[in-house]
């Protein structure tokens, strides 16, 4: 986590490995998009531990208020950064090795009493940025605000698509989709 960063990051979005930044950078982008300032890191819970959990007991003390943790595999990430704060913590469970993320995930959500983990889909890192949006929106007006305005702007692009399906029918809709 970069220490001087201005302004001080509000999120710590942190990844075990640097194959993982390809889905990650959905969070960092969704960040960006609502002008929340983050950190980023690369730190193994296995491989560089004691970095790990100082980071993640730093992490308050340096203005962070929620942390999105991505791991795949044992996805041990998440519950440990967990298992060191107080601070919420996110994980995103991500597709790798043999069993795609379905792993990660059962590693993530299922997190002993008294060491929670908020879990989102597997590879969902937009998802989980927007629920750190929200814990940050539920004591920032500001925020608030900019959530409001990305529900209307995605309601009205639902509208819009059905308008268009009523108008041309289902026939004619799927014919100017794009193919799969």
């Amino acid at each position: 986590m970069e220490l001087n960063s201005q302004p001080p990051p509000l999120v710590w979005v942190v990844m075990g490995s640097d194959s993982d930044l390809p889905v990650m950078a959905a969070a960092l982008q969704t960040l960006e998009q609502f002008e929340v300032p983050y950190a980023v890191s690369i730190a193994s819970a296995h491989r560089c531990t004691d970095y790990v959990l100082d980071l993640a007991k730093a992490a308050s003390s340096r203005g962070v208020r929620v942390i999105i943790a991505g791991a795949g595999l044992a996805a041990h990430l998440p519950g440990v950064i967990a298992a060191a704060t107080t601070l919420p913590v996110i994980g995103v469970p991500l597709a790798s090795g043999p069993l795609v993320g379905q792993d990660a995930l059962y590693a993530i959500v299922q997190m002993p009493p008294g060491i929670p983990v908020a879990t989102v889909g597997i590879a969902a890192a937009q998802n989980a940025a927007l629920l750190a949006v929200r814990i940050l929106g539920s004591s920032d007006a500001e925020v608030a605000v900019k959530l409001q305005q990305y529900a209307a702007q995605l309601q009205a692009g639902v509208l819009a698509k059905n308008h268009k399906l009523q108008e041309l029918g289902y026939k004619k809709y799927l014919e100017g989709m794009p193919s799969k």
